[in-house]
């Protein structure tokens, strides 16, 4: 083969351009051993030849360690980059920045990305349009707002405020932070947006629990002419869950359909998320039924979905059916299951999933650890609720409450309170919230702790600083009830700062049917009645109390009443689970055959022999 030499002018040309500019003050020689180097450090593919070419570099006095430093981030090696940049005497803003990157995107050490940046000022290095969007991104993460702010000085005195990454990451910041004033005021201050300035505001909207507004700055950036893309819907998509918006919703999936959108996890896990928050679980599984490609995302979705809407039957089955695949359930799939075997008293089906959570290291997550205590709670096994809780290294506020509420639902009121104050003393960061009083509260409730509970009640503003909702009255007016002080809880329920509710009027009128207090009974009878017209339990309870007075044409009065607005009682249902099976009963149903009342009999004329007296007055 003809071997061909470059011209000696081009030869010239890129010495004087590599002396100049990569290798200043370096001999012809160094100039070519670096551009080789630099030639095969653009080729590697592992940290041998990498730290090969390094060694290399050292032996021949080559310093490079500009164009080394990306590669080494490339191959997510953390502690040779720390010792590649400690070697460069004087850091300029591409190494700061190139570091900076790494550790944000690369290896989510945020409180390091923030050091490094105040380093960078330190020694006077000037940040940039490509410093900022990934500190930025560390504050979000970080929650560290002031640090934020303080670098937003920077970028109005460095001119920088209109660069659009660093506006986008501004925003996404603020939002992240819970500060969606100072997020829309950047938003709003630019003056040529682009899609990715949408997104950023109508996600932080969505993510914070503002639905509405997200949905509104939605309908202004259709009116601007721009099109949504697949992060645009999926935030749109979830604030239309929040807000039960189906009609947005479906308008959502009309244009998937209609601009062929890949139907891919991202996009059809929202929009089964979306119709499982508005109650249409039929649409949501036929969103899930449709997508050819099913990842853990997706049969999360649908899993949670069933089980948020009371449909645990459904929600088992679908993990069983995930379980036969060849996908391994996850902390989110764990989580959604277990809240499904709590409310159906799934115990056995509920161990299982701790076994595999224990086989997966899943067991001190905290969300799974945390549904794990209520779903041994809800199916009665205490003492296995109590084991996971204090086998957890690290709890929140919601494990604690799990727990505390798991110990008042069983009656062991005392250690209930015991377990609030010792999370008030050695809580590790979770403080005691809303939730914890409720659970607190209703401990005293089922043991009758009147000056306990007035107590806690009381503690919730001065200690605390909370302000008592809706469910803590109840709580109150169910204590003082059941306690036979009527008067009092309904001098309580008159100075609510808020109007009852049916839960509190429903408890006291529970408690005047015990104490046989028809006076009272009627004025919160009318009360409920007015405000829960359709809730048969109201008609039901209000003719019981008329039937205990002997008031009999008053209590066929209320039954008639019912049939005349159309209001039906619900019937009653029950499970059980044989061999992982669970078979469910309805009151009424032609599944009580023969055989079952033959059980029902015998176990009736067991009752008897112990001494049972049914109650005949009703």
């Amino acid at each position: 083969m003809l071997k061909t030499r470059a011209p000696s002018y081009l030869v010239s040309r890129h010495l004087s351009f590599a002396r100049t500019y990569i290798f200043p003050n370096h001999s012809p020689q160094q100039i070519i051993s670096g551009n080789l180097l630099l030639s095969l450090l653009k080729k590697c593919k592992s940290n041998k030849q990498l730290h090969q070419i390094h060694a290399q570099m050292l032996v021949n006095c080559i310093p490079i360690h500009n164009f080394l430093l990306p590669k080494v981030i490339d191959h997510k090696d953390f502690n040779y980059a720390s010792l590649v940049f400690s070697q460069i005497s004087e850091p300029n803003d591409f190494t700061f920045n190139i570091m900076i990157r790494g550790l944000t995107t690369t290896w989510h050490d945020y409180p390091l990305t923030l050091q490094f940046y105040y380093q960078m000022k330190f020694l006077g290095v000037k940040p940039n349009n490509f410093t900022y969007p990934f500190l930025f991104i560390a504050c979000a993460n970080l929650l560290e707002v002031n640090h934020g702010q303080a670098a937003h000085s920077s970028v109005f005195k460095f001119g920088l405020d209109s660069d659009s990454h660093t506006t986008h990451s501004l925003i996404t910041m603020y939002a992240r932070c819970g500060k969606l004033c100072y997020a829309r005021k950047v938003f709003d201050e630019i003056t040529d947006r682009d899609l990715v300035s949408w997104n950023s505001m109508i996600s932080g909207y969505s993510q914070k629990g503002y639905a509405g507004k997200a949905v509104e700055l939605f309908g202004k950036m259709k009116d601007a002419g721009f099109e949504p893309d697949e992060m645009t819907l999926v935030s749109v998509l979830g604030a239309c869950g929040e807000l039960g918006d189906l009609d947005l919703g479906r308008w959502v999936e009309e244009f998937v359909v209609e601009n062929k959108m890949e139907l891919n996890s991202y996009v059809g896990s929202s929009l089964i998320g979306m119709y499982a928050k508005c109650g249409d679980l039929l649409s949501a599984r036929r969103i899930f039924d449709t997508m050819v490609k099913k990842d853990n995302v997706t049969w999360n979705a649908m899993i949670t979905g069933y089980a948020q809407n009371g449909m645990a039957n459904e929600a088992i089955g679908l993990f069983n059916v995930m379980r036969e695949g060849s996908l391994n359930p996850d902390k989110i799939t764990l989580s959604g299951v277990l809240s499904a075997c709590a409310a159906i008293g799934a115990l056995d089906l509920g161990k299982w999933v701790d076994k595999y959570a224990s086989q997966r290291g899943l067991q001190h997550n905290v969300y799974v650890a945390t549904a794990l205590i209520d779903m041994y709670a809800k199916c009665g096994s205490l003492d296995d609720a109590l084991r996971v809780f204090e086998d957890m290294p690290q709890k929140n506020e919601v494990s604690w409450n799990a727990m505390i509420s798991a110990l008042a639902s069983h009656g062991r009121a005392k250690e209930a309170i015991s377990l609030f104050k010792r999370m008030s003393e050695e809580g590790a960061g979770a403080r005691p919230d809303d939730i914890t009083f409720v659970g607190v509260l209703s401990a005293c409730v089922h043991v009758g702790l009147v000056d306990e509970g007035l107590k806690l009640f009381d503690m919730m503003s001065m200690s605390f600083q909370l302000v008592p909702k809706i469910e803590h009255y109840s709580c109150m007016v169910d204590l003082l009830a059941r306690a036979g002080h009527l008067y009092e809880a309904w001098d309580f329920i008159r100075k609510m700062p808020e109007k009852p509710d049916g839960v509190v009027l429903g408890a006291l009128l529970g408690a005047c049917r015990k104490q046989r207090n028809v006076d009272l009974s009627e004025q919160v009878m009318q009360l409920l009645l007015d405000l829960e017209p359709s809730n048969s339990w109201n008609y039901v309870m209000s003719s019981k109390i008329f039937a205990n007075s002997n008031r009999l044409e008053d209590s066929a009065r209320m039954r008639v009443l019912m049939r005349q607005k159309g209001v039906t009682k619900t019937p009653g249902c029950s499970w059980i689970e044989i061999e992982n099976q669970l078979h469910e009963f309805h009151a009424g149903d032609d599944l009580l055959n023969h055989l079952l009342y033959l059980v029902l009999d015998f176990l009736f004329e067991e009752l008897k022999r112990e001494g049972y007296v049914p109650k005949v007055d009703e």
